[in-house]
Parts: C-alpha cells; sequence; structure tokens
C-alpha cells in the first residue's frame, strides 16, 4: 500500500506519536491505513503501535480516554459525521489510500455452496457485491458485520457462506476468494484530540525516540 495523497493540520504538530487507535480486527483495510500512518508520522524506523477495537466509536472512546494519540476513520463509513461534530476532536489529517483487494470468499473447503449464498459483510463496500458476484449465483441474505475482518470471521466460522472482505482478511482467517477482486480508493481522517492546552513542553517531555513530522 502508498499514501496517495496527504493532507496535514497544524493540530498534528504538537501531538506526540504513540500509539494509532482504528477499527479491527485484524485485517482490516483500517488497520492498513493504520499501519501507513505510523510509518508516514515516525521518523524512526519502529514496530507500529496500533490498537484494533470492535467499532470506530470505540476507537474515538479510547482517544477521548488518552488510551491512544491518534484516531484514523474511513470517510466511507456511514457515521463519520459524528466524529466531525464532535468538539472534543481535532481533524489532524487525511490522506488517500487503495485498499488492500476486496473480493468475495468463502471457508476452504466449502465447496457446497447454495445458488443463493448468505453474504456477511460491512455496510460501507456492500455495493460491491452485485459487482463481484460471479455466476451462477444470485445474492442471498446480508448480513451486516462490524468489519470486513468480522465478516470473514462469520464465513470462517460458518455463519454465513461467503464474506465480502479483504485479501489480508482471507489469508488470515483460513479463506479463498470465489470472485474476481478489486481496490476501492479512498480518504481516511485523522483525528487527535482538541486540546489546546497542549504546549512544546509537554511535547520535550514525552519520549524522544517517536516524534510527529
Amino acid at each position: 500500500m502508498e499514501l496517495l495523497g496527504w493532507m496535514e493540520i497544524d493540530a498534528l504538530s504538537r501531538v506526540v506519536l504513540k500509539e494509532i487507535g482504528t477499527l479491527g480486527p485484524a485485517g482490516t483495510s483500517s488497520e492498513t491505513a493504520a499501519t501507513l500512518l505510523w510509518e508516514k508520522l515516525s521518523e524512526l524506523p519502529s514496530e507500529p503501535q496500533l490498537s484494533l477495537y470492535d467499532t470506530y466509536e470505540g476507537a474515538c472512546d479510547a482517544l477521548l480516554n488518552r488510551d491512544i494519540s491518534h484516531f484514523i476513520v474511513a470517510n466511507a463509513y456511514r457515521a463519520v459525521n459524528e466524529f466531525y461534530m464532535d468538539t472534543r476532536l481535532a481533524l489532524a489529517g487525511a490522506f488517500i489510500m487503495d485498499t488492500p483487494l476486496y473480493g468475495l470468499a468463502k471457508s476452504r473447503g466449502n465447496d457446497a455452496l447454495p445458488v443463493r449464498p448468505s453474504i456477511a459483510t460491512h455496510p460501507a463496500p456492500a455495493p460491491l457485491i452485485a459487482q463481484l458476484l460471479p455466476a451462477p449465483f444470485a445474492q442471498g441474505k446480508v448480513m451486516i458485520m462490524n468489519s470486513t475482518s468480522a465478516a470473514a470471521m462469520a464465513a470462517s466460522g460458518g455463519f454465513s457462506d461467503l464474506a465480502l472482505t479483504t485479501a489480508p482478511a482471507v489469508d488470515h482467517y483460513g479463506l479463498e476468494f470465489i470472485s474476481r477482486t478489486r481496490p476501492i480508493r479512498m480518504v481516511w481522517s485523522v483525528f487527535v484530540l482538541d486540546d489546546l492546552d497542549a504546549t512544546a513542553a509537554d511535547i520535550h517531555r514525552e519520549n524522544a525516540d517517536v516524534v510527529p513530522r
């Protein structure tokens, strides 16, 4: 993955990079975006410090509790406006990134798919189902999940026939694609606490090994 465009706001420069929170579990596009953000903000090579949450709201709560320093959310998320309107948060930056490849996947060894398979998906990429579902299948019940990785877990555990999910999640949860795949070009927003009392002295007291740009 690569960062295709970057916009930084003053709020970012006054916040020390400690840990980035976003939507999990492992294998989401959000995790990939958070890893890319860490590489962008960290001046020294280091293992990304990421915390993955069941929902974007959970990641936001962690920021408000100061458990993480940065919160990242996909602008395709249906409730992203809630974060923009929250006066406790400050938009610190935004970037464009192509997601990992998305596709429809089944559990390995599950070769008895019905003609109308049930499909687990996060709501944001759900329109891809009609684009990607190959013949002779027709769309069955759509099961809304909190993330693309949760969708992969549903297919892996036999709770759905298929999952609309990412290539990292397919590998992580033992699935295989039955459809063609495609990325999604998406904007991601980076939030920090709107703490106007932060000072340079506060920043310099932090661990100098990890600093923001």
